[in-house]
């Protein structure tokens, strides 16, 4: 019994003595912390306001800061393109529309009439009976 404590002893000292020698190793330098330029939007201060550009897309908002909110509009030249953008999908939606008769969302010309339901449901009652019907005879035959 007494040799595992001496050896978890001398462990202990070991473990305690190698955590107290200086590191060869010099420490790593902190990471440098991410500049606001490194991100998507750049930011460029101008008379009343900044200029904040998309990187990523391209766009250009004016924004000014009011009562502590930061408040970004879009450029002409962009407010264009949506406007061109919400024009070009309203016709296309109208085509649409036309092309399908302006039916109710969700409707469809290919669903079954009432006839035709009317007609499988009919086949599937007469199918089910038949079928119990040979069951019961099945059952009855194997009585005797």
């Amino acid at each position: 019994m007494r040799i595992p404590w001496a050896m978890l002893a001398a462990a202990a000292w070991c473990n305690a003595a190698l955590a107290q020698a200086p590191s060869t190793n010099p420490p790593a330098p902190p990471a440098p912390a991410p500049s606001v330029q490194d991100g998507r939007f750049s930011m460029t201060p101008t008379q009343g306001g900044f200029l904040r550009l998309d990187k990523e897309t391209g766009a250009v908002s004016f924004c000014t800061v009011e009562a502590g909110l930061s408040l970004c509009r879009i450029s002409a030249d962009e407010r264009a393109a949506f406007e061109n953008e919400i024009d070009r999908l309203r016709r296309e939606n109208a085509e649409l529309k036309t092309a399908h008769g302006d039916s109710a969302p969700g409707a469809s010309s290919s669903l079954p009439k009432e006839e035709d339901m009317e007609r499988v449901l009919s086949f599937t009652e007469r199918f089910m009976r038949r079928i119990m019907r040979i069951f019961k005879e099945e059952a009855n035959g194997d009585k005797s």
